[in-house]
């Protein structure tokens, strides 16, 4: 057996087992978890799970696209936090579409401090959708973001206050379509009531006892929860957007890297995250957000930066899937 990070060597198999376990901390629209991988002897494979779309929320599998590329992104660092070097290829197959990308060890790398931090904050990560402390996000921590997410080829805008008025509008517009149809409201309701699939969702833990009072509205699911939303505003929030010139798969893709890589940086430099992703959810609410972006590009989501209260309890977090039910693992020759 040879001593190399080859075919040959079990380690890397192992590895991708490790990492694909490591994805499934990943975010997801409504926590659908709507990703599969393949691991084999000499390569991971993440694919898109279409059980796990949502055709009336998400017709086109943008955030569905989206959500898997956060996966893609967890599952690098892991990879990379074990000191493994690793190739990854997007959309390797046109005959094969919902094979997303593959990842490939290609030798060993020294284990980075960051590499470390991004894997421990993997474990840290949530949404929390309470209001945010008087505590501005600085100019320097907004740029360390824009850095990380153009490392993926996407870019980041944070909102002038202007802009964020015209944010109230469009999400408040993104929010008065869904009550409109019942297709969302069936949607949101199967993820987040008590039939919702077990290891998936939105349980009542994470979800606001009431509508907080911030200028930008949240997402309405339907339902009270008993996340206790206390006092607070969202003044000292600061508002961004990920965005780019292409609007297709690879760009969904790539857009969920990113948010993945923002969102655990975000986290070293101790900010809360709360994904706005109804604005792009319907064409009428993207179109705003071209506008808002003075048609430079398409917005692929929305994220509020900002403090959380430190008097506050971290709230619930989401279940997860199990290994079992979001991996397949070939034969390894062990």
């Amino acid at each position: 057996m040879t001593t190399s990070h080859g075919a040959a060597d079990p380690a890397p198999a192992a590895a991708y087992a490790q990492a694909a376990e490591a994805a499934g901390r990943a975010p997801s629209i409504h926590n659908t978890q709507p990703w599969h991988w393949e691991v084999h002897p000499d390569r991971l494979d993440l694919r898109a799970d279409s059980s796990r779309a949502l055709p009336g929320t998400d017709p086109d599998g943008r955030m569905l696209t989206v959500s898997c590329g956060a996966a893609l992104h967890h599952a690098e660092i892991a990879l990379r936090a074990a000191g493994h070097a690793v190739d990854v290829r997007t959309l390797p197959d046109p005959a094969d579409p919902d094979l997303l990308a593959t990842l490939t060890v290609t030798g060993d790398v020294p284990v980075t401090p960051e590499a470390m931090r991004l894997v421990q904050a993997a474990e840290l990560r949530h949404t929390d959708r309470r209001p945010t402390v008087d505590i501005a996000v600085t100019p320097a921590q907004v740029e360390e973001l824009r850095q990380v997410a153009d490392a993926y080829g996407v870019h980041l805008h944070r909102l002038n206050p202007d802009q964020v008025t015209d944010l109230v509008v469009a999400v408040s517009h993104a929010e008065d379509a869904a009550a409109a149809e019942p297709a969302w409201q069936a949607e949101t309701a199967r993820w987040t009531g008590p039939d919702r699939p077990a290891g998936a969702g939105l349980p009542p833990e994470v979800i606001p006892d009431r509508r907080p009072e911030t200028d930008v509205g949240e997402r309405d699911f339907g339902t009270r929860g008993t996340l206790e939303v206390g006092g607070g505003h969202d003044k000292a929030s600061t508002y961004v957007v990920l965005f780019g010139g292409d609007d297709d798969r690879a760009a969904w893709l790539r857009a969920g890297q990113a948010l993945s890589a923002v969102w655990l940086h975000a986290t070293v430099q101790g900010l809360a995250v709360l994904p706005y992703s109804q604005v792009v959810e319907i064409d009428g609410t993207r179109a705003m957000m071209r506008r808002i972006l003075s048609q430079l590009g398409h917005a692929y989501v929305v994220l509020r930066l900002g403090v959380a209260d430190p008097e506050h309890a971290l709230p619930g977090r989401t279940p997860r899937l199990p290994f079992e039910q979001t991996t397949t693992v070939d034969d390894l020759g062990a």
